[in-house]
């Protein structure tokens, strides 16, 4: 059988608001941080889908990714504040109707490539939290369609900061290995937006 590789589909922002996520992230408070912080290795993000998927079948899911974004033009993406479930803060992403097609069309890409049992040694360096493992199995049942809440995840605490409105085109798109938290550690392999549409 071959080894299951934990994967996200995401967007990856421009590198403005990259570095402005990672310095949301660095000034929260590092009591309660649980030591999930964003970096130059922990890369912000917007999820569309998450699942287990093949190491061999990878390249399938890469194809397959591939035809969904084929006519894909860069998204308009409003961040709208903060937000937060429980100790998880985020930065809050409007759901456009552009955004979720997009969502939705590759989860349906993606769907005969999903596999349930992942366990923590998906993740990268193979020492993904139980918590991890949960989420990215229940995410098709939890977390999409109807329920898909896009934002970038910035760090664990109790309030989330003070964030103003601001918007951004979205012109990348990568399939990322899955670290602990969820975080996006590895690219291994990203779609440019504006070469494609």
């Amino acid at each position: 059988m071959s080894k299951l590789v934990a994967m996200d589909v995401a967007i990856l922002p421009p590198a403005d608001v990259t570095a402005r996520a990672i310095n949301f992230s660095a000034g929260l408070p590092s009591e309660g941080a649980r030591g999930l912080r964003l970096d130059a290795e922990h890369l912000p993000h917007v999820t569309l889908t998450q699942q287990f998927v093949r190491e061999d079948e990878i390249d399938a899911a890469f194809e397959r990714i591939d035809e969904v974004l084929q006519q894909q033009h860069p998204l308009r993406m409003l961040i709208t504040g903060s937000g937060h479930s429980g100790q998880t803060l985020w930065l809050a992403v409007d759901r456009t109707p552009e955004l979720q097609e997009l969502h939705e069309r590759l989860m349906e890409g993606l769907r005969g490539l999903e596999r349930p049992d992942g366990g923590p040694h998906a993740f990268f360096e193979e020492n993904g939290r139980m918590g991890d493992v949960m989420w990215v199995a229940g995410f098709r049942l939890k977390s999409s369609f109807g329920a898909f809440t896009p934002h970038i995840t910035l760090g664990h605490g109790k309030e989330p900061p003070h964030v103003e409105p601001f918007a951004f085109d979205a012109t990348t798109v990568a399939a990322c290995h899955l670290g602990r938290f969820c975080t996006c550690r590895k690219v291994l392999r990203a779609w440019d937006l504006n070469a494609r549409g």
